[in-house]
């Protein structure tokens, strides 16, 4: 004790606690580094593995409150077995808490540590474990090309040892991959359905709950709407009998999203989204509150309760951006943008516009959707009557997109730029806002959609000085926004109408 009491009498340390329970604690950091860096590699490395020997001794019973420290003592040590393994449950605990972030650290430690020990056949199935485990948790925070970098260096390995658990979930990742980054629909939706093939062969609960969701969100995106919600509904079903809170609320808020929202049914996205952010806000965790809240201001935009979207889009956004959820927060600054948008707040429109297609360049995601944002920004740039805007470009954009929910609306978009720009285009408006029509209607968007169709159809008959045909637009659209619960866009349109008269 003479040498601790010297260095606690030079103010060094510190003593927290009654001797002989107590510990010492270093007053500055600074001093810490010195000591640490003073001590021979050799010996650091076995302090860090000793030091994890006695937190597992001591903690025997309760070691799962210490995998996080574990992990990083052995991986000190250069113990990659238990650094591995200590990772991976530290990465399984996150998940659980629906701590993503995390779980994609300790997830890539994991990973890390099994390529640092000799390939014998068991270190081999842990590595493709880890891979593919680490894939679905880059999968869960959107990030799809993390994900399919993960997978890359184990797919020949997993498909020579048949395993076909693994297998399922590579070809799940590659085909969320195919959607989200390529836009290719067609090569995505046979992986997916490999995938769930495969899964139902192994009757592999986990990848059944995967490929049913990722095939799910793929047909909604292909207007497909019924069957994703057919697949959807399953991934439900599965994980409300495994009792997985988190993952039931993801799953409701998908279909209320991907499916009722997307197809324009406002009445049923918002009654969804709403259970969802009152779980979310009991649950806790700031990923379930980032989708929670994101869905929940879509179906306030959708309602046209706007004051509300806006406050939801807000909190959605600040709860993405905490834990790097930049696909979710690029979905909430989108329709903030829209939300200003039809606040005639041009500027703040703008904004929000930019955020989106700075979160989607950084997850080098969704290029369809960054197209969409660049049209919505030209926009409402022309409304603020703020500069020239390329046209061609915005030709482009509508031509190369490979998402049929949003056809409709980029030849809405196009519509509304040409009707603002100088105001002597009307007749090109028309054949966009035509095009508009004929594919929503084509694709199955007939509810929200649609409405908004029609309502920017009756604004060009009124520019025209055409009332009648207005009038009738109008009236179209109100009954549409009517049928699909859009209560708060009835109301507007009612007064534009009766302004009419």
């Amino acid at each position: 004790m003479s040498h601790l009491s010297a260095i606690k009498d030079s103010e060094l340390l510190y003593e927290r606690g009654i001797y002989p329970q107590s510990t010492y604690i270093f007053k500055h950091a600074l001093t810490r580094e010195v000591v640490y860096d003073s001590i021979l590699t050799k010996r650091k490395y076995k302090l860090h593995d000793a030091i994890g020997n006695a937190i597992e001794e001591l903690h025997h019973d309760n070691v799962d409150e210490h995998y996080e420290v574990l992990s990083e003592h052995y991986i000190t040590s250069e113990n990659y077995e238990k650094g591995a393994e200590y990772s991976k449950l530290a990465a399984s605990k996150a998940r659980k808490g629906a701590s993503f972030n995390d779980a994609v650290a300790y997830g890539e430690k994991s990973a890390a540590c099994l390529e640092k020990l000799p390939r014998t056949e068991d270190v081999e199935k842990k590595l493709i474990d880890a891979k593919v485990t680490l894939g679905l948790y880059y999968n869960q925070m959107f990030q799809h090309f993390d994900a399919k970098e993960a997978v890359e260096p184990i797919i020949e390995l997993a498909l020579e040892r048949d395993y076909k658990r693994r297998i399922s979930q590579i070809y799940t990742i590659i085909g969320t991959y195919g959607f989200m980054i390529e836009g290719d629909y067609l090569k995505a939706i046979r992986y997916l359905e490999d995938a769930l093939k495969i899964a139902e062969q192994s009757e592999d609960r986990l990848s059944l709950v995967l490929a049913n969701h990722w095939i799910g969100h793929a047909l909604a995106e292909s207007c497909k709407f019924e069957s994703a919600l057919h697949h959807l509904k399953k991934a439900l079903e599965i994980n409300v009998a495994a009792h997985v809170p988190w993952a039931i609320a993801a799953i409701k808020g998908c279909m209320s999203m991907t499916v009722y929202n997307n197809q324009g049914r406002a009445d049923l996205g918002f009654q969804m989204s709403q259970q969802n952010l009152r779980f979310a806000e009991e649950s806790g965790d700031a990923w379930s509150k980032a989708e929670a809240y994101t869905f929940h201001g879509c179906s306030c935009y959708l309602k046209g309760r706007l004051d509300e979207a806006e406050e939801r889009l807000l909190k959605a956004i600040a709860f993405s951006e905490r834990i790097n959820f930049l696909s979710m927060g690029s979905l909430a600054s989108f329709f903030l943008g829209e939300t200003y948008f039809d606040r005639r707040d041009f500027q703040k429109s703008q904004n929000y516009h930019t955020i989106a297609i700075s979160f989607l360049e950084q997850c080098r995601a969704r290029p369809s959707i960054t197209s969409s944002n660049n049209m919505a920004l030209a926009r409402a740039k022309v409304m603020n009557n703020e500069e020239y805007i390329d046209l061609e470009s915005m030709y482009a954009y509508e031509d190369e997109n490979k998402m049929k929910l949003y056809d409709g609306m980029l030849a809405r978009y196009i519509c509304e730029i040409l009707l603002n720009t100088d105001g002597k285009q009307t007749s090109e408006a028309e054949e966009w806002i035509k095009k508009a029509i004929e594919l929503d209607t084509r694709n199955g968007m007939t509810w929200w959609h649609l409405a908004k169709d029609y309502a920017l159809y009756a604004e060009l008959f009124k520019r025209r000085g055409n009332r009648t045909k207005a009038g009738e637009n109008l009236s179209r659209a109100i009954d549409i926004f009517k049928d699909c619960g859009a209560d708060g866009w009835v109301e507007k349109y009612k007064k534009d109408l009766a302004s009419l008269s």
